[in-house]
């Protein structure tokens, strides 16, 4: 994890910048002086932040419960999938299927979201493509740490610090029931500085989504050209969690990447897979098992160029939402919500 962090760190510092440009000025007389570079105009991007991220389960209420008791996340509402949702999901058998959503006392406003599924046979967490992993901010991840250690949920990595120059940032890693990955992290020292903001719980909210594909290029230039995100192109790293879970050398290289949303600690991270990952088996007409989704606001849905499986409709109040699949194969939910 130390490895990989750093890196996506200093990949997100290296956000695309555009090229300042001079005009030459031709004259039969003595050439006028050329005009003053003018830098290009900062680009606003098109999702805001992560509103929730989805983990499809074949059992509910154990999500909620050690959710509710290990992570003190609070839930929320519970109920069925509508008819109107599971198609704009293009998945109609999750009609009526149990649901429960869950907060943290810190962000109230951001989810996450457990939804009923048939068990999908031999499923492994980190060894398929789409959303792998959430990534949650939180106060003190060796605290978080001893508190999980002593839970269902199982632990997988960490507690490291980053490399210089992030060697204030620490994380720690577990897997829980749905083998959905949960990356635990805090930034230790000056967050002026920081590319983290505070957690303001113990165990706060999603920061960063983690999705793989066999592209990462692809996948970085999809999101970037799509929604205007800020970053840059893929580059190859170690990520020690990934290559045990696919029985790979510790050595082995993954293409890695990182584009940033509007606010402050909204990311997506993008890992380039080897051909021996496949795309993720699910049950007809289902959602993918373990993290099978994420939700993202937009301030609008009417001007995005990409095609969404059913049209923006009403599922959330008066809010309007739509899903599309991506360059990965992944579901990714939008939620219109301007923002100032």
């Amino acid at each position: 994890m130390m490895n990989v962090l750093n890196r996506r760190w200093l990949i997100a510092t290296a956000a695309a910048i555009g090229m300042l440009g001079i005009m030459p000025s031709l004259s039969a007389q003595t050439p006028a002086p050329a005009p003053a570079a003018t830098p290009t105009p900062a680009v606003t991007p098109l999702i805001t932040r992560i509103k929730m991220a989805t983990v499809a389960a074949p059992d509910v209420a154990q999500i909620e419960k050690l959710y509710n008791e290990w992570l003190e996340y609070k839930t929320i509402e519970k109920g069925k999938i509508s008819e109107a949702m599971a198609k704009s999901w293009g998945t109609p058998k999750m009609a009526g299927r149990p649901f429960v959503t869950m907060n943290s006392k810190g962000s109230p406003d951001v989810y996450i979201r457990a939804v009923q599924i048939d068990a999908v046979k031999d499923y492994k967490a980190m060894t398929t493509h789409g959303w792998n992993a959430i990534e949650i901010l939180v106060e003190d991840p060796d605290k978080v740490y001893e508190r999980l250690s002593k839970s269902p949920f199982v632990h997988v990595g960490g507690p490291k610090n980053l490399n210089p120059p992030y060697a204030t940032i620490r994380a720690t890693q577990f897997k829980g029931p749905a083998e959905e990955i949960l990356y635990f992290t805090a930034e230790q020292g000056n967050l002026t500085k920081s590319p983290l903001p505070a957690a303001k719980s113990f165990i706060d909210r999603p920061f960063i989504m983690i999705l793989a594909g066999a592209d990462a290029d692809s996948m970085v230039k999809f999101y970037m050209e799509n929604f205007l995100l800020r970053g840059g192109p893929p580059n190859p790293t170690t990520i020690d969690i990934i290559a045990k879970a696919q029985g790979l050398p510790a050595d082995q290289k993954f293409m890695l990447g990182l584009v940033r949303m509007g606010e402050k600690g909204n990311n997506i991270e993008i890992d380039g897979y080897p051909p021996s990952a496949k795309a993720r088996a699910r049950a007809d007409g289902q959602l993918p098992p373990g993290v099978a989704m994420t939700t993202f606001n937009v301030n609008s849905l009417d001007s995005l160029k990409v095609k969404f499986i059913q049209p923006p409709a009403n599922l959330y109040g008066p809010k309007r939402s739509a899903t599309f699949i991506g360059p990965a194969g992944e579901l990714t939910e939008l939620i219109e919500d301007p923002r100032p």
